[in-house]
């Protein structure tokens, strides 16, 4: 009987490491967490509003109750809570303020084939294209002349026209257009009928055929033109930024070459007609376009450019007349992100950073200031954190907020110039949002593939989290070289990866090698290799937290995400089956050569070559031995829904097992509230190993 009891006692004592998890309890709790935590955190959300060219602000405080509006006078460092007309009319102000969303979809292409009459400068001229070809007409005469006669449905100029500041001449670019390409969509259960609608977007993707422009000029009273070579500009992604030099004499264009090894801004003069380079950047893997900053200084000879020519992001001073560097701006083993203004008249720039403190997260932002010269480098916001500042419109100065996802947000008012705190705003309190069971996610960092470079992650845990018990693992992942994924910013609540925590995981996410904000080679290493995904450093990272946490039960571990975070979980369980055992993939770009052209020649080049099939989650579906649920909903214009039918098709054919969850009338997601259940329950079973509920029974 003794024997029996231990026995008992023994099986007792291992029930609590999985009693309560994937519960239809858990599934509650989850389900009301964000409401549970919403508005528990005072001071917790600031978002200024400088009032015009004023050192006056205003923005709202979050409380428990409702929203306090505050203007601050920052030269009298004095705030009051707004009376409820002015806070009426600053509202309405801010959202008349607010740019208009554009309804053209964004893959479509404007053909620049029509637009408004161009005024000259000195309006004795009137610029305007007519059926392909470029006139002017003298606004006192009334006389229409040509200026080009070339001009046809297949290659026209553009209505775009730029005078030079005399108005002596214009510059237009010529074009030759490429035939446009196409997806479809079957709106299956539209709302206004019962039929189906067919829907189509215009959509380049890797490969298709891309316009050609050629920049002319033309001199108004001679008639005469200039049309380059095309030597330096022949392989074009795009032609872009057209402008006029100061002194009239040439105009400046900027090429990216197809393949994005190449960009350049190039100078075409007005009265020779050579084209000569003034920036060139070149890569063996990829030109990052994106980390795009260009100032002309308004002396003509000077532009302030920014490259990832040293291995890191940072600004540069061109002599425009060389073609020279006269001076790397910034320098150091750290990464500008934004340039903020150019201040020509004092030469100084405002700018934010990571990476320039070497003993914290490296991706935290700070804003700095530094003379043209490179000196008199000024951190503004020294404070660790990641930082957000609003300047006032002199820079005289700024609401600074910071934070951290375990660390609470500070906002105060700082002297633009030296970044002295001037006054205390916000401070906020998270006693209530802890005494409701919150939990702040855990920054983490390990050492990646290299066992040198560290990389930076976060942990979350339900709020019931024991650390006796075994939690399964699952990994929220998006990559690439775009951007870095990881929040470093407090938030009271991070709604997708801690409502699927509460049901008894433990949940993370980490930025891998092939992400940005880093250095060149550490975001090049994906280059033509995308499924590399940064997977070698993401699992040493999850070793490495697993060994320092035991509940970490790595054993079990899943992926999910969206986008080419599900083109990226698919690729886990394909090439990582080992480590990675169930995969949640929402509207996947799972064959590159499918995807938008941008996204995918940028990081995977040109031509399309044997690495797109490399890639390809269709090519290698056959490889598939863990779970695997697809998610698409079948309005997604942002990735084609056929890419992910052509998966399905793949996995089909291999007589491969897997769940599909098509959402009608749903675009590009990661499965709305339906989704998320699914997701949900698919975890539940193929991690906790447990029967999820019956939703067709259980009270919602």
């Amino acid at each position: 009987m003794k024997k029996i009891l231990l026995f008992l006692a023994g099986i007792f004592q291992f029930i609590p490491a999985f009693y309560g998890q994937g519960t239809v309890e858990d599934y509650k709790r989850a389900y009301a967490l964000p409401d549970k935590f919403r508005n528990l955190a005072p001071g917790s959300v600031v978002n200024p509003h400088w009032i015009g060219d004023s050192h006056q602000f205003w923005y709202a405080r979050n409380t428990p109750d409702k929203e306090e509006y505050l203007l601050i006078d920052a030269d009298k460092k004095k705030r009051l809570i707004m009376p409820d007309t002015m806070q009426q009319r600053l509202q309405e102000e801010a959202a008349a303020g607010a740019p208009q969303r554009s309804t053209r979809y964004w893959g479509e292409r404007d053909e620049e084939r029509t637009g408004d009459s161009i005024p000259s400068p000195d309006t004795r001229w009137i610029a305007f294209v007519k059926n392909g070809n470029v006139y002017v007409k003298d606004a006192l005469s009334g006389k229409i002349k040509p200026l080009s006669y070339d001009g046809a449905a297949g290659e026209y100029y553009s209505a775009r026209i730029i005078w030079s500041s005399d108005s002596r001449k214009v510059a237009v670019m010529k074009i030759r257009p490429a035939e446009k390409q196409y997806f479809y969509m079957i709106e299956s259960s539209p709302d206004d009928q019962l039929q189906p609608k067919l829907h189509r977007r215009e959509y380049a993707k890797p490969g298709d055929a891309l316009p050609f422009y050629v920049p002319h000029i033309f001199d108004v009273e001679s008639g005469q033109a200039i049309c380059p070579s095309t030597e330096l500009f022949g392989s074009q992604y795009y032609l872009a930024k057209l402008a006029w030099t100061p002194d009239n004499k040439a105009v400046l264009f900027e090429y990216n070459q197809r393949g994005h090894q190449v960009y350049r801004v190039l100078e075409l003069s007005a009265e020779t007609g050579k084209v000569r380079p003034i920036i060139e950047e070149t890569s063996d893997t990829f030109v990052n376009y994106r980390r795009y900053f260009r100032k002309d200084i308004s002396n003509g000879n000077e532009i302030i450019w920014m490259s990832e020519r040293d291995n890191w992001n940072h600004l540069y001073l061109i002599d425009r007349q060389l073609g020279k560097v006269i001076r790397q701006i910034t320098k150091g083993e750290w990464y500008v992100r934004d340039v903020l203004y150019a201040d020509e008249e004092n030469r100084t720039i405002y700018f934010s950073a990571n990476g320039m403190e070497k003993k914290e997260d490296p991706y935290l932002v700070r804003y700095y200031r530094i003379n043209m010269d490179g000196g008199e480098l000024t951190c503004l916001t020294p404070e660790t954190g990641m930082h957000t500042a609003w300047f006032s419109s002199d820079r005289k100065y700024l609401v600074d907020v910071w934070s951290e996802v375990d660390v609470a947000p500070k906002t105060v008012l700082r002297n633009g110039k030296d970044g002295k705190i001037l006054m205390e705003l916000e401070s906020a309190d998270l006693t209530a949002l802890k005494d409701a069971g919150w939990i702040a996610p855990e920054p983490f960092a390990a050492k990646g593939r290299d066992n040198e470079t560290d990389i930076w992650g976060v942990i979350f845990r339900p709020t019931n989290f024991d650390p006796a018990k075994k939690y399964p693992v699952i990994e929220y992942i998006y990559a690439g070289p775009g951007s870095a994924y990881t929040p470093k910013s407090f938030r009271p609540f991070h709604t997708v990866p801690q409502q699927i925590a509460e049901l008894g995981f433990i949940v993370v996410q980490c930025d891998g090698m092939g992400t940005s904000f880093r250095s060149k080679a550490f975001e090049s290493i994906i280059y033509k290799n995308l499924k590399d995904a940064g997977f070698p450093d993401r699992m040493a990272w999850i070793k490495a937290a697993a060994a320092k946490y035991p509940s970490m039960d790595i054993d079990k571990t899943g992926i999910f995400g969206a986008s080419a975070g599900g083109q990226e979980a698919m690729w886990a369980v394909l090439f990582h089956p080992e480590f990675y055992k169930a995969a949640y993939s929402a509207c996947g770009c799972h064959d590159n050569r499918m995807d938008k052209i941008w996204w995918n020649e940028q990081w995977m080049g040109y031509p399309v070559d044997s690495s797109y099939i490399a890639c390809s989650n269709v090519e290698n579906a056959h490889l598939l031995t863990r779970p695997l649920m697809l998610m698409t909903g079948e309005l997604d214009d942002n990735v084609d829904p056929a890419s992910t039918m052509q998966v399905v098709n793949a996995l089909i054919k291999a007589g491969k097992e897997f769940e599909l969850v098509v959402a009608p009338g749903m675009n590009h997601t990661l499965g709305g509230n339906y989704g998320d259940r699914k997701r949900f329950d698919f975890f539940v079973k193929h991690l906790l190993g447990k029967t999820p509920p019956d939703w067709n029974v259980v009270e919602k």
